[in-house]
């Protein structure tokens, strides 16, 4: 195989790329072993029919085609490396005959990445935030670990707001007890707002063993057209009220729920936990001014395919939250109604910032020569191992050469970033 460049016009390149009698020979050779088993020819075992006999009885270009097809998805990648071309959409191939025992030549005409020359990325302003953490801040942190270590204890009382009900309850259209209305002991806890709107406000007083006539009306878009507006009744009863009892915040509720022996040392740990996220909350952002400042700096020719390849990315993305969810985008989109096309539309302008985003990070690191090194790389394998508790070589086999090759250019982009940032100059 030999590759040779023919052109370039604007961000599509030409290149030809010769092939030999023999390679041809070879393919040819390997495309029959491939497939010889789904042939079958009297006198002959499936798959046991010499070549020749196939070529005579089928015809001579019975494994030409197959072997053509696998020379050139195999030379292709091939070549575009050689020749240095970042390819970004699919070729189009233009061959002329092929015969047996000739050589053959294919032209390839395919788009590839722009070349990008950035300019103002060096000696951008842009202003510092300062983050202070108040005492505040603290309490609102230890009050989440309070309510997170809260318990639930019956009480005697009337049910206040806030507290959990065990019901039951019979609803009512009418004379008509209508299905899927009636439940026994059913937790509930007033003022979540998980029952229809007014139930929950009706039952704050209810002692135990009561009944009570609760009033309400199904809103209009319920999702029982039966029910959908309709006025009813639900004769409630309730068999227990519990209360969420916090623990008291002292040394003790500080040895509980961490390592430390007092409270004053868990709200100092605290407070230095929440200033170094602060930092980095604060850091992720004046580094995104800097990012945004050089991105409107500079205009470029991006190329569609690159945008409408980033919004299918994004509705795959999208697609997996979904299913996460017990949703896939089918249901999505018959659920809202929203056309496929339209939702597309409305990710343009995002996917076109996050290519453009990307097409200048990465001429950065180009021009700059921003290289990885094998150490940076285990570092990053490293963190990854360590938060899925697996060991760093399952991860790089999980990874595989494609992915690690990915990762590579992903610690590639954020050391080009950063060196934006270390070049700016932040007042």
């Amino acid at each position: 195989m030999k590759a040779t460049f023919i052109s370039k016009e604007k961000n599509n390149a030409k290149f030809s790329v010769e092939f030999t009698a023999e390679e041809l020979e070879q393919a040819i050779i390997k495309e029959y072993q491939d497939t010889k088993d789904k042939y079958q020819i009297d006198g002959f075992r499936k798959g046991k029919a010499p070549r020749s006999i196939l070529e005579k009885h089928f015809g001579e270009g019975i494994f030409l085609e197959g072997a053509i097809n696998t020379m050139i998805n195999d030379a292709y990648p091939k070549a575009a490396d050689e020749l240095g071309l970042e390819t970004i959409d699919r070729p189009t191939v233009d061959f002329g005959d092929v015969e047996k025992g000739k050589g053959f030549t294919i032209t390839v005409s395919v788009d590839v990445y722009p070349e990008v020359a950035v300019k103002d990325y060096l000696g951008v302003k842009a202003e510092k935030i300062n983050v202070e953490v108040l005492d505040a801040d603290v309490d609102a942190e230890i009050e989440k670990m309070q309510q997170r270590n809260a318990r639930m204890v019956a009480v005697e009382r009337p049910a206040e707001n806030g507290d959990t009900v065990l019901l039951n309850y019979m609803g009512f259209v009418g004379d008509h007890q209508f299905e899927g209305g009636t439940a026994e002991q059913q937790p509930l806890k007033l003022g979540s707002n998980t029952f229809i709107p007014g139930f929950e406000e009706q039952l704050v007083g209810i002692c135990i063993n009561e009944d009570r006539d609760v009033k309400v009306t199904f809103p209009e878009e319920y999702h029982s057209e039966e029910l959908a507006g309709k006025e009813a009744i639900f004769k409630c009863s309730v068999n227990e009220i519990k209360a969420e009892e916090k623990p008291v915040l002292d040394d003790d509720f500080a040895k509980d729920v961490s390592e430390f022996d007092t409270l004053a040392d868990l709200k100092a740990d605290t407070k230095a936990k929440l200033q170094e996220s602060k930092e980095a909350q604060a850091l992720l952002k004046m580094k995104d001014s800097v990012l945004a400042k050089v991105y409107e700096a500079n205009e470029i020719d991006i190329p569609e395919v690159l945008v409408e390849d980033e919004i299918t990315s994004m509705m795959q993305e999208f697609d997996q939250q979904l299913r996460s969810q017990g949703l896939d985008l089918e249901k999505y989109f018959e659920y809202l109604q929203k056309d496929p096309a339209e939702f597309r539309t409305e990710l343009r302008d995002d996917a076109f910032r996050k290519v453009k985003t990307r097409m200048i990070v990465s001429a950065i690191a180009q021009a700059e020569g921003i290289t990885v090194t094998p150490e940076e790389l285990e570092a990053d394998i490293d963190m990854m191992a360590a938060q899925y508790k697996i060991e760093p070589a399952k991860i790089k086999e999980m990874l595989g050469a494609e992915n690690l090759a990915f990762l590579e250019k992903d610690i590639k982009m954020r050391k080009a970033m950063d060196f934006v940032f270390d070049k700016a100059i932040i007042k």
